[in-house]
């Protein structure tokens, strides 16, 4: 009896310090995020501006550790926005939108399990960026790169992803990549003088969820509270005088029921060889435990984020937008042009100059001089005369066109880039050409961001389905002659995560100049036989770099076509059935798989982790 009572001690006692370290460890990380907030908040405060400068809100400015509205002095005082940053961050998008290199995948060495292994991670990166839709990801990510300067992508694993299989009454999901873009209000680094992810310790991603959210995906019931968010608000009025309009603005606004989820990822050292992840949602611990991702270099355990930057600034981890050199300019801008239509608001109505008592000025204030209206002045009184405001000076126009020079030579984006006019008397087609490379100059820097993000998300991608992959997958690809491909693989199956690109400069290639590239090479015989004739496999690809998707998929279907053999009854040809039965083999395969990583208790044992695809991810015990 005595023995049993001393064990019921020992477990409270165990109770008890658990609890009292994880309150612990949860203050040490709000007071851990609260300082990082506070060193955070000068760029956050930028990222404001450029944000209210990009949607129309352009009287505002920073001013001690919030920003504040410009209001007018006077009522006749005009409050326009002329705005030129919005069509340089669009050109920009434009130009940028092109950046999409096809990744393929460099072989361990030239022995031919190798080379086939590279091949087959190629197909991996292909299937998996159409699956994702991986582009349209990448342009999400450009907007805000663009208009704060930094953006992070968060590569995960999400296991309520994937094909679904039932066995025993049961629904499994075999997991599958989830990648999201991570806005950089979200993300908060160690130090903000770090060049790179690399150099940094640790790094935090806090959000606001519902406790609804917090619920389902973590299982924890925490209390929902009022959070401050960022939020796109239409309430800032503007306008001249008699008109108002209003523009939207970025602001802080108030969410009700919220709770602050804050994840702390710690790197590896040589006393925590596994890293640690930590993630307190309101004032709840939900987990603590090794970093779940095999993502770095070697299998090492990294960070799940990619950066990607607009533009690279020495000495700080936080990129540059180009709409932060532009914002003077604008403030100049709309100054001068505001100004210039004051002067002509007073011209065209005038300035009335009166003897003093000689009308009843009740009468005419307001409505002023309308036309019609019969003016009575007292008997004997000088008459009432127009002040003469003279003309527009021409300093504002000399002013104006001066500004609007100058926003093409800060931002990179020329006039010919921008409106696609081309300057007077330029008719030549290698002059056009090198004014075409000369303005893609500008981007490189930004493009090569774009590239090298592109490349590290792939590796993220490969890295991930070895880790987590361990039972057979199906997936299907577009195969080199358009037809579609059904393969599939595991994580053994992958030897290399060497990501590389085949194109080099995607800025300069536009639909023209690939079809003029394609035809010179058709004139130069580079793509037919020695008989002259183009290979079915060929013409597919030509149709495919001259943009007519539609026609070689058709090309590739009469081409599948001829090669079947007739069949009586209308039946397929033998390798469609091969092709269906080695499909129904592999997903048997992954049945059985799955049904004995079951059995054995979720893979052969594993712990939960969380991942910010609003799951768990689930880790192999080391």
């Amino acid at each position: 009896m005595k023995k049993k009572g001393n064990e019921k001690i020992g477990k409270e006692r165990e109770k008890s310090i658990a609890e009292r370290f994880a309150e612990e460890l949860v203050e040490e990380i709000k007071e851990d995020f609260k300082e990082r907030q506070q060193a955070r908040r000068p760029y956050e405060l930028s990222w404001q501006l450029n944000m209210n400068f990009l949607a129309g809100n352009q009287y505002c400015s920073v001013a001690g550790d919030s920003l504040v509205e410009d209001e007018k002095t006077f009522e006749w005082q005009e409050k326009q926005v002329f705005n030129h940053i919005a069509p340089v961050y669009e050109t920009r998008l434009a130009k940028l939108s092109r950046v999409r290199p096809k990744m393929t995948v460099r072989p361990f060495t030239d022995e031919d399990k190798d080379v086939n292994s590279a091949k087959l991670a190629k197909k991996i990166l292909e299937s998996c960026s159409e699956k994702l839709s991986v582009n349209g990801i990448i342009d999400k990510g450009t907007m805000w790169s663009e208009a704060c300067g930094t953006v992070f992508y968060k590569i995960v694993w999400d296991k309520e992803k994937g094909v679904k299989i039932k066995s025993d009454d049961k629904v499994y999901t075999c997991g599958d990549v989830s990648v999201s873009v991570v806005p950089p209000f979200e993300i908060y680094p160690d130090s903000s003088v770090c060049a790179d992810l690399d150099e940094c310790k640790s790094i935090i991603h806090a959000k606001a969820y519902s406790s609804a959210e917090v619920k389902e995906i973590w299982g924890a019931d925490v209390k929902g509270e009022e959070l401050k968010v960022f939020s796109l608000d239409g309430g800032v009025s503007m306008g001249g005088r008699s008109y108002n309009k209003t523009a939207p603005g970025v602001t802080e606004q108030v969410k009700k029921d919220a709770v602050l989820v804050i994840e702390r990822y710690t790197r590896p050292t040589k006393q925590n060889p596994d890293g640690e992840l930590t993630v307190v949602a309101g004032d709840v611990l939900v987990y603590s435990g090794p970093l779940p991702y095999r993502n770095g270099t070697d299998g090492e355990r990294d960070f799940p984020f990619v950066r990607q930057v607009s533009i690279l600034w020495a000495g700080c981890f936080w990129g540059v937008s180009m709409i932060e050199r532009l914002v003077p300019l604008q403030r100049a801008y709309n100054a001068v042009k505001c100004r210039k239509h004051e002067f002509l608001n007073r011209i065209s109505m005038g300035v009335l100059a009166v003897e003093d008592g000689s009308i009843d000025t009740d009468l005419v204030d307001g409505e002023w001089l309308t036309p019609g209206k019969v003016l009575v002045y007292r008997q004997g009184a000088n008459l009432p005369r127009l002040l003469s405001s003279g003309s527009v000076p021409d300093d504002f126009n000399l002013e104006e066109q001066r500004l609007l020079a100058e926003f093409l030579q800060v931002s990179g984006v020329s006039e010919f880039m921008r409106n696609s006019k081309t300057q007077t008397g330029l008719t030549s087609g290698v002059a056009l050409q090198l004014l075409i490379e000369q303005d893609d100059t500008r981007l490189a820097v930004s493009a090569e961001q774009i590239r090298g993000a592109i490349k590290t998300v792939g590796q993220h991608i490969l890295r991930l389905y070895k880790q987590f992959a361990t039972a057979a997958r199906l997936e299907k690809v577009v195969g080199d002659n358009g037809s579609i491909e059904v393969f599939y693989f595991s994580g053994s199956d992958i030897s290399s995560d060497d990501v590389v690109f085949e194109t080099e400069n995607d800025l300069n290639e536009t639909p023209a100049s690939r079809k003029s590239m394609v035809m010179d090479l058709l004139n130069a015989g580079l793509l037919s036989d020695e008989t002259g004739r183009v290979s079915p496999t060929n013409k597919v690809k030509i149709l495919e770099m001259m943009g007519n998707r539609a026609e070689s998929q058709s090309a590739a279907r009469e081409k599948s076509r001829a090669r079947k053999p007739a069949h009586d009854g209308g039946r397929r040809a033998p390798r469609y059935r091969q092709s269906r039965d080695s499909h129904r083999r592999a997903r048997a395969f992954c049945n059985q798989r799955t049904g004995r990583a079951d059995r054995q208790g979720n893979g052969g044992g594993g712990v939960k982790t969380h991942s910010a695809a609003q799951g768990y991810a689930f880790r192999p015990a080391a």
